[in-house]
């Protein structure tokens, strides 16, 4: 047996919901879930729904009464503010928003860009960050195959742009796709040199690593809680307040308006919210803001540094595994030596991508995920495909057994046992070593058990 299986982990998992969730099996018999797909949505942690359990009694409309309950939960509500802040090394003027998600979050920056900003965003982004700016002029730059290649296309793009006017640049701290780290302190510096500003897609770094807007001298982190152990459909974007304040309501409604009059010429007059509550209109999501500071307190005191050495560890074991299958091809930019969070892509020879999840989840109750990921362009360059093919995501063409022009993504994090990165491993080498033990057919675009049960 390989080392990489013998060896023990000195801490213990955080618990998190569903870690003892059965699914049965089409070969009989039921399995423990192996919930590897943390980049999609990551379990909540068992101590935020406790958190948001012990206040669910106490739940009340936040800003929008005197009684006890809508006070308690309007504290709450700017409490939690205050935690995120902390979390994420807030300067004294930064302003914390709270968005849907990721993609609400830089939707709302896009939405208040002064006019002319034109964008710099790589081609390897999550169609999150990489799809906002409609109304700007945008640079795409080409997929960098090392980290200081990455500060050296940004930094020529940039000189080449207009000094007087205003630009964003747009930049993942760990990719979706790879897991690998992105050289972010770097990049900010190369950005604020030629005078633009720097949003940082955190969306996959912050359930991972720690992030400091003041350390890594960006200007925005935009981030959601279902990535960060904290399922409730709420996000954040937090940094520099003055755009923020410069621009129109994200939504126009009560909560992002001070005061509204009626003009004399019969239209109305309205004085907005300089506070983040400009941007936050209707009644907010007080539970899952809740949710998203609760994943922060129980992430900080678990201390990163032993997470981030545990997934590191458990990152080795996977790709040591991988490694001793042949026909397995992990997907890079920067390289097999590159950091990363625990997120690998990959191929399999022989297989088509949609087929091997399907008998990944139905043969060993493994979930994973196939596809391109939401990050179209990437993919293609790591596969060598056209990365202008404006092709379908998870759709194959291929029956199961042929090329795929997609890849697999194995993900997981503080939350994740050993034992599920040990029967990942151990199901693919079977899986390429003795392939399905199942019949499989391709129904709405992806691969499914066949009814008609085993393989001869």
């Amino acid at each position: 047996m390989s080392a990489y299986l013998n060896a023990t982990a000195t801490v213990e998992p955080l618990p998190v919901l569903g870690r003892d969730v059965t699914v049965p099996l089409v070969t009989g018999g039921e399995v423990t879930y192996a919930a590897l797909d943390y980049a999609a949505s990551a379990p909540a942690l068992q101590r935020v729904w406790d958190d948001v359990a012990a206040y669910a009694p106490y739940y009340g409309s936040v800003h929008r009464g005197a009684g006890y309950l809508s006070q308690l939960s309007t504290d709450l509500f700017e409490n939690s503010r205050r935690t995120v802040a902390e979390f994420l090394g807030c300067r004294t003027d930064d302003q914390v928003v709270f968005t849907r998600s990721t993609t609400d979050s830089l939707n709302l920056l896009a939405a208040v860009l002064p006019a002319g900003c034109q964008v710099f965003v790589f081609e390897t982004e999550h169609h999150a960050s990489l799809l906002p700016w409609r109304e700007a002029r945008v640079s795409y730059l080409n997929a960098p195959r090392t980290p200081a290649e990455a500060v050296a296309t940004l930094e020529r793009a940039l000189a080449e742009r207009d000094p007087e006017g205003p630009a964003l640049v747009c930049v993942t701290g760990a990719s979706n796709v790879t897991g690998e780290l992105w050289p972010v302190r770097e990049l900010a510096a190369a950005a604020h040199a030629h005078g633009a500003r720097i949003v940082l897609d955190a969306a996959q770094l912050a359930p991972h690593h720690p992030v400091d807007i003041a350390a890594l001298d960006v200007d925005w982190v935009a981030f959601s809680g279902h990535k960060l152990y904290a399922p409730f459909g709420s996000g954040v974007l937090a940094g520099r307040a003055d755009w923020l304040q410069e621009a129109e309501p994200y939504l126009a409604g009560g909560g992002a308006s001070r005061a509204v009059a009626r003009r004399s010429d019969g239209g109305v007059e309205v004085v907005w919210h300089s506070t983040a509550a400009r941007h936050e209109a209707g009644s907010p999501n007080v539970i899952g803001v809740y949710a998203i500071a609760a994943a922060c307190r129980a992430l900080t005191e678990a201390g990163f540094d032993t997470l981030v050495d545990r997934e590191r560890r458990l990152v080795a074991r996977v790709r040591a595994g991988l490694a001793e299958v042949p026909e397995v091809k992990v997907l890079s930019l920067f390289g097999d030596e590159a950091p990363r969070v625990g997120v690998l892509s990959f191929v399999v020879e022989g297989w088509n991508s949609s087929h091997f999840a399907a008998a990944l989840s139905a043969e060993y109750g493994i979930g994973v995920r196939d596809g391109l990921f939401c990050a179209h362009p990437l993919v293609r360059t790591l596969l060598g495909t056209d990365p202008q093919d404006p092709g379908e995501c998870g759709a194959p063409e291929a029956e199961p057994g042929e090329r795929s022009l997609n890849a697999i993504r194995v993900s997981f994090g503080a939350g994740t046992p050993d034992e599920h990165v040990d029967r990942f491993v151990r199901a693919v080498r079977e899986l390429v070593s003795e392939g399905a033990r199942w019949n499989y057919r391709t129904e709405d675009g992806r691969c499914v058990p066949d009814r008609d049960g085993a393989t001869a």
